[in-house]
């Protein structure tokens, strides 16, 4: 458990604390009542607590002294102990006790957090290890549109645990085996008779690579043959064809590396061929429990409420996707001793992961109940459209490349910076890095802004405009505070140390109410895996800055120590949220 000092970042978190103490004193013999706070949107506080109706209907037939939901609430109003947080409380409709935070507190938990830093807002898990698998390209094939989606939608939930301290392990499950590396080898052998030729810039691009080979076993039965024996052979260890297979890897490995550069993603490579040993002794382990059954000369697990079974050993004795992951979840639980393993893939491999995650389950190896650990989770998504509604493809209609995309977002961000003439301004180095984290800043939260399980449709002018809810928008609002702040001529370290921030303007206060939300809303985003939250807070709190600067003056007032503080932590509030969604702040624009 949190400690009190550790958790005063989260307002909710503090508010149950309270809460707590009031519903023991008002219901001393239920047990099991766990306080229900939640944020408000009405104009009658800032928090309430929902937990009368429910008492109510626990209670009544009792022999209870209260009459109703109401009277509850009254009560657990009048049993909260005092409080340096709440200035206020009322109870409205069926109980519901409704909380005005005290603003002296508001800014003395604002002004803390810009001493200690904003780790002390980070939200405290019952979690210590996780895994977040994701990105996981397949070896030979470029990394296409697609593969941007699992990949900064996995990166944000991993710097979202880091933040958290919890420790996360970034596995990158690349498809590096499999009956395609037959093909592979075998062309790579046929154009390349002496292996000392074959490298990167002789093989050229792979993705062509890929398809010639392709193209030859379709049509050539003798190559067709010599391919699925190759498979045999690099199987069972022959050196020759292990070591064409590595410098396949290898060059597919420089081409991903291209991409997370310019994404600024950090990933550790363990792929299906990583697990390939453990096979064999957990179709075992799971065999000895029962689990296993032969079905059409296949090996399977039937898995309650599904109509076809997870097959585990092919008919021909070859393993499959369900067995590399199902060692590999072995690998995560025993081996790396991961509470919690988390997948992120498109949408439609929801069913192999449940299937796979029931028959763990079954297994014993994850928790029966989703709401505790060790236990795995499916993070799926939907699909980048073009314009004309389809998957988003070239003219030749092939899928776009991802190094492509996000060089193109780059040069356009560029071009718009040049038109402004800051080419002139800046230095060569300045203009690349702010085109950088503009263009790749645009790209990733056009992405992250969409709920994850919706399709969206991919528009460059959208992305990169700088109104409304975009990447741009949010940057250029950033550089502003900065700039305001640097216009003073104050150093903000110092004042950090010797002002004090106040929150006596209605719009100084619903802008640091705004900020305080920020532990429960990265909580929230952690707990349903859904990074389109943080977008959205984010995107919010830009708005509330908007206002209160339009009606509060900052520099020049007679409050201009306060509001500058208050802009500053709207500017580390707003960084800690890019660096969560993965995107570089800029501080002049």
């Amino acid at each position: 458990m949190a400690t009190e000092e550790e958790n005063t970042g989260n307002v909710k978190r503090e508010l149950e604390k309270v809460f707590d103490l009031a519903l023991k004193a008002t219901v001393p013999n239920e047990t099991d009542v766990r306080p229900l706070i939640a944020a408000c949107t009405a104009k009658f506080g800032d928090y309430q607590c929902n937990n009368a109706m429910g008492l109510w209907s626990k209670i009544k037939g009792k022999g209870t002294e209260f009459k109703g939901p109401q009277p509850v609430g009254q009560a657990i109003m009048k049993n909260l102990p005092p409080s340096e947080m709440i200035e206020s409380c009322s109870v409205a409709g069926p109980g519901f006790v409704n909380v005005v935070l005290s603003k002296n507190w508001m800014a003395k938990n604002i002004q803390k957090m810009l001493v200690d830093g904003i780790e002390t807002w980070a939200p405290k898990l019952r979690v210590k290890k996780a895994v977040v698998d994701f990105s996981s390209p397949n070896i030979a094939k470029e990394m296409h549109v697609g593969h941007l989606r699992s990949t900064i939608i996995g990166d944000s939930l991993a710097r979202m645990l880091e933040f958290s301290n919890v420790e996360v392990l970034r596995r990158n499950h690349v498809g590096d085996w499999g009956t395609q590396f037959g093909m592979l080898i075998e062309y790579l052998f046929e154009k390349f008779p002496n292996s000392e030729d074959a490298n990167e810039t002789a093989i050229g691009e792979l993705q062509e690579f890929y398809r010639r080979s392709k193209n030859r076993f379709d049509s050539d039965p003798a190559f067709k043959e010599r391919a699925q024996q190759a498979v045999v052979r690099l199987q069972s260890g022959e050196p020759k064809y292990h070591e064409a297979w590595a410098q396949i890897c290898e060059i597919s490995r420089k081409e991903f590396d291209k991409v997370y550069k310019r994404l600024r993603v950090d990933l550790e490579e363990k792929g299906e061929s990583f697990y390939n040993p453990y096979i064999p002794g957990v179709i075992d382990e799971l065999s000895k429990q029962g689990l296993v059954e032969d079905s059409q000369g296949a090996r399977v697990i039937f898995i309650e409420g599904v109509n076809i079974p997870l097959i585990i050993v092919k008919s021909d004795g070859g393993f499959n996707y369900a067995s590399t992951d199902l060692a590999a979840l072995w690998y995560r639980l025993n081996e790396e001793k991961a509470e919690w393993i988390i997948y992120v893939t498109d949408v439609g491999q929801q069913l192999h992961f449940d299937m796979v995650f029931s028959a763990a389950k079954r297994a014993g190896w994850l928790s029966a109940d989703d709401s505790t650990y060790p236990k795995a989770s499916h993070v799926g998504f939907g699909l980048v459209l073009g314009e004309d509604g389809k998957r988003l493809r070239t003219r030749f209609s092939e899928v776009v490349r991802l190094v492509d995309l996000l060089d193109e977002a780059k040069n356009r961000s560029k071009a718009v910076l040049i038109e402004r003439g800051k080419d002139k301004e800046w230095t060569e180095e300045e203009l690349e890095q702010t085109a950088e984290a503009v263009g790749y800043g645009a790209a990733k939260y056009f992405d992250l802004k969409n709920n994850r399980l919706t399709n969206y449709t991919f528009s460059f002018d959208q992305m990169l405009n700088d109104k409304g809810n975009t990447a741009v928008y949010l940057l250029y609002a950033h550089a502003r505070i900065c700039s305001i702040i640097r216009k003073s001529g104050k150093d903000i370290e110092e004042l950090k140390k010797t002002g004090s921030l106040v929150l006596d303007h209605a719009d100084e206060r619903a802008l640091g109410l705004h900020l305080l939300h920020f532990s429960e809303v990265i909580e929230e985003a952690l707990t349903n895996l859904l990074p389109n939250v943080v977008c959205e807070y984010l995107y919010n709190l830009s708005e509330y800055f908007t206002r209160f600067y339009s009606n509060c003056q900052v520099v020049g007032s007679a409050e201009e120590t306060s509001r500058l503080l208050l802009c500053e932590a709207t500017a580390t509030v707003m960084r800690k949220c890019f660096h969560l969604l993965g995107i570089v702040p800029v501080y002049k624009i």
